[in-house]
């Protein structure tokens, strides 16, 4: 016996809290026969216990002790509904009729009421039940004050940890109610000794609250009654018998027949300090895990799942169970929108689970919930209403294995009671999106976020010396990019400003992990404008600002230093140069807040109704910023607002960049006449939102010429044709022209290869002279030959001219061949996978540019970055003296055509060559 409670022992202090220790024995009553002796009515009990979690501990009577489950939405009387219960620790029998407040600092600290109790009575008898509970699987009938009739106990066979997971299940039997008609939880509250709801009561929280959630969740079209902050925690049920079958996709508003994209860019929540007061909004928990959107394509032996994170990195192999759930789905083809978690003891989504899990390889351990679908089954969703593509969404759940995925449900929309909820369980927060939403690549006001605490990711800038018996580090200095006006995020190099300090929440495992990562970064000097001063009593070391740690905090001081911050995790999936300080905004009302609107990062699909703010969001910009001067004509185009700055750094006006493309016009139309291009337009400047634009919209740009039908499904796509075209563009905010590698003429058919060379930042540039050779002599062998040109950014590009013969399939394919045997043959050099972590000391070989749908910046177009890079095309020749891939600028590349004798690529329109099978034979045996 003593053996059985010891874990329960172990976990408290019996001089300060108040649970019993648990020292006597169940005794049969003194007047039983012999026979019945040891045959007494086994207890049963609820206790409802509002510890940081609030959840329900079901406790059985068995061999002396209370064998015990925590049960995080507690019972329900559907046996549809199956509820998650984690096997904790046996408990005294003394312990059932334990009511009252455990002590803060303590071992579940918070109020325990019994919500029910009596007696409960094994099928087949107590030997059966003793082998039911070792087989997993424990059948029983219980006759309580509120609970009555047949249940089931059922290990589900995985395990979080130590701890087993286990489902409580109604038999189906004349006790047996739906959900809807009948919720035990929220319909018979409190102590069954007293009728109190001390939980609630002692946490605040109005119990009224948590059953009007569960209710508003009944009234939603087939979901879980329960579907409220604990919503993860349950098992799928049956919905089939109650939510209606979705229509047929070719019927669903604003669908569009589409082959399967390669890349869709993810929706992201803005931040806001308060739920909108007006709209359809629907919400849904904030998960605490790593966003994840999954590509389905092909079928049986063909079937190929890939997992890509919101950067756009493929974690496929880090989440093989994730994987092979997913190709179980019966789907065609799609796109899926979720979060990777893992949950924890309480059924609720823990990170640094979720971070051992990956770090260990037990991807068995991760779910994925989905809440979005973007695409399915030949159909472009993306412009449909969020309802509809989640009506489409939900049934592919129905025999999903739970354990590896899961629909995220609605929660319905009390906001502010949701939000009460979710913060007095411990959740993150919630997601709030609009009933009508499209789906929009990058961050937008039709999805907001609602957070219970302040927490945000941090750029790590330096590190102190550990102190006392601490090792690996002391603390670590923080510090976030300098943010745009209206704390939007940024495009290029920002500065980045210390923000203060975190030297708590760390524990051994992310010290050892975390120690060397920094080592293997530090440097001379402060990555800080300006360095922090006189602050640190020991020695502090600079590291490069590539790390990124999600810190909780107190609160910003008013010189913009975080107070009272703990380490949360390290985020391997946010780059640090996006990182700034996040500013709850207040919410948009119904009548101004545009869902269509895309984020800065946006290199995904285009919004279809983006405004042009110039004019509409002049007063949103720093009035130093504020163009207010009268109209210029340049051309045949009125230009308002002509003394715009666009870029700070080289005071480039607006009116600047009108008169830059009436000048480089005769060298850039050949590249972009009849082409399709899409824009990057700045409606205030380059530091502040940035959108890009696929497809023609409302407010046309003028003189630009629209392609109809060669997207299925979406606008015209746009092509600039003439010098009057290329400076509407401008007039429009646009920045950066980017162009597909083929003709509007004969859409299907590429008519060239392009090969992105983007180096790890740290390399020197002799470096990338040298690669671009290499990639150049290659492509001699093969026979083909090849143009060269600045980036404007990072790089340099390899262009292949070919003829329209391949379909774009066929030219992809090509390409990674190519990039793939680089990267093969030179591996120390090159890779041919994407992402900062492949790419680290080398360079990464893009041609997934060769796509369909996928483009490049043009040739002598303006890049939306600091200082204004052009992208140059370039002789051979002049490559081994070119110094970066911003060489020229739109100040100086002027001088640069004035000074040529004779266009670089004079050869280009005149190049024949075609991808042929020789050439793949070639590649395949190298």
């Amino acid at each position: 016996m003593a053996g059985k409670l010891d874990p329960y022992r172990r976990k408290r202090h019996f001089d300060a809290t108040p649970e019993p220790e648990g020292t006597r024995r169940r005794r049969a009553p003194a007047d039983a026969q012999p026979a019945e002796r040891g045959r007494h009515p086994l207890r049963y009990v609820i206790q409802e216990h509002h510890a940081r979690r609030l959840h329900y501990d079901f406790r059985l009577e068995l061999d002396g002790t209370l064998k015990s489950w925590a049960v995080p939405k507690g019972p329900s009387f559907d046996p549809s509904v199956k509820r998650l219960a984690v096997h904790v620790e046996d408990h005294p029998l003394e312990y059932a009729s334990f009511e009252g407040e455990i002590p803060a600092g303590h071992y579940g600290a918070g109020s325990v009421i019994v919500w029910d109790e009596g007696t409960w009575t094994p099928e087949g008898g107590l030997a059966k039940a003793r082998e039911g509970y070792r087989a997993g699987k424990l059948k029983f009938r219980l006759d309580g004050e509120k609970l009555h009739g047949g249940w089931a106990l059922v290990r589900s066979g995985r395990q979080e940890g130590r701890q087993e997971q286990w489902l409580l299940i109604k038999e189906r039997d004349d006790d047996a109610r739906s959900a809807e008609a009948y919720d035990v939880v929220a319909q018979q509250p409190g102590s069954v000794h007293d009728g109190a709801t001390r939980g609630r009561a002692a946490n605040g929280h109005a119990a009224n609250g948590h059953a009007r959630a569960r209710r508003r969740g009944e009234k939603a079209a087939g979901k879980d009654a329960d579907a409220e902050v604990d919503a993860d925690t349950d098992a799928p049920r049956a919905r089939a018998t109650k939510a209606k079958r979705p229509p047929a996709l070719s019927r669903v508003e604003g669908a569009a027949r589409a082959p399967l994209p390669e890349r869709v860019a993810p929706q992201l929540a803005t931040l806001v300090d308060a739920p909108p007061a007006h709209g359809d909004w629907r919400y849904e928990l904030k998960f605490d895990g790593y966003r994840m959107l999954a590509r389905i394509a092909g079928k049986g032996a063909r079937r190929r799942v890939t997992l890509m994170t919101r950067e756009g990195r493929d974690w496929t192999p880090k989440l093989r169970a994730l994987r092979d759930a997913l190709a179980a789905l019966d789907v065609d083809e799609a796109w899926l929108d979720g979060e990777a978690v893992v949950l924890g003891e309480n059924g609720l989504p823990d990170f640094q689970l979720l971070q051992n899990a990956l770090g260990s390889g037990q991807s068995d351990a991760i779910t994925l919930f989905v809440f979005d679908l973007p695409y399915l089954n030949g159909y472009d969703l993306r412009d449909a209403p969020l309802t509809a593509r989640r009506a489409q969404l939900e049934p592919l759940f129905d025999a999903a294995d739970p354990a590896r995925l899961r629909f995220s449900p609605d929660l319905g929309s009390d906001a502010a009671g949701l939000i009460a909820n979710a913060c007095d369980t411990g959740l993150e927060g919630l997601i709030g999106k609009r009933a009508d939403a499209r789906y929009r690549a990058g961050r937008s006001p039709a999805w907001i976020k609602l957070k219970c605490r302040r927490r945000q990711e941090f750029v790590i800038g330096g590190y102190t010396e550990p102190t006392g018996s601490r090792h690996g580090f002391g603390a670590l200095l923080l510090g976030v990019h300098e943010p745009a006006p209206n704390g939007k995020r940024t495009r290029g190099a920002s500065p980045l400003r210390y923000v203060g300090r975190v030297g708590t929440g760390f524990d051994t495992r992310m010290l050892d992990k975390l120690a060397p990562l920094l080592r293997e970064r530090e440097r001379a000097s402060s990555p800080f404008d300006p360095p922090p001063q006189g602050w640190s009593r020991t020695r502090v070391h600079w590291v490069e600002p590539t790390l990124v740690a999600e810190c909780e905090f107190a609160e910003w001081t008013g010189d913009g230093i975080v107070r009272q911050a703990a380490f949360v995790a390290l985020r391997e999936d946010k780059p640090a140069s996006q990182i700034v300080r996040e500013v709850a905004r207040h919410p948009t009302t119904e009548n101004t807040m545009d869902e269509r609107t895309t984020s800065s990062a946006r290199r995904g699909r285009a919004a279809a109704d983006t405004h042009d703010g110039g004019q509409d969001r002049a007063q949103e910009r720093p009035p130093a910023a504020r163009g207010k001067s009268a109209p210029d004509q340049v051309g045949q185009v009125r230009i308002t607002h002509p003394e715009r700055v666009l870029d700070r750094e080289s005071g480039t006006r607006k009116i600047d960049l009108a008169h830059y493309w009436e000048r480089v016009a005769p060298w850039a139309l050949p590249d972009l006449a009849g082409r399709p291009v899409s824009l990057v337009r700045a409606p205030q400047d380059i530091g502040g939102e940035l959108f890009f634009q696929k497809h023609a919209e409302r407010r046309e740009i003028p003189f630009v010429t629209q392609h109809p039908g060669l997207d299925p499904g979406h606008g015209p796509l746009l092509s600039i044709d003439s010098v009057d075209a290329l400076i509407g563009a401008a007039q429009m905010g646009t920045i950066e022209l980017h162009t597909w590698n083929a003709h509007a003429s004969n859409i299907e058919r590429p008519d060239r290869i392009v090969f992105d060379l983007d180096p790890d930042p740290a390399l020197p540039w002799r470096t990338m002279i040298e690669a671009a050779q290499l990639v150049r002599g290659l492509l001699d062998e093969l026979g083909l030959v090849s143009f060269c040109k600045t980036s404007g950014g990072k790089g340099l590009h390899v262009v292949v001219p070919i003829t329209r013969h391949s379909g774009w399939d066929e030219m992809k394919d090509f390409s990674r061949a190519v990039a793939q045997h680089i990267a093969g043959a030179l591996p120390d050099r090159f890779t041919a996978t994407m992402g900062p972590r492949h790419r680290r000391g080398k360079i990464f070989i893009d041609y997934l540019r060769n796509g369909r749908g996928a483009s490049t910046i043009a040739a002598y177009s303006v890049r939306a970055r600091p200082g204004m890079g052009v992208s140059v095309p370039i002789d051979w020749d002049e490559v081994p003296a070119t110094t970066g891939g911003a060489q020229w600028t739109i100040d100086t590349v002027h001088k640069r055509l004035d000074a040529l004798e004779r266009d670089p690529w004079e050869a280009y329109a005149d190049t024949r060559q075609r991808i042929t099978a020789a050439m793949r034979t070639r590649l395949a045996a190298r």
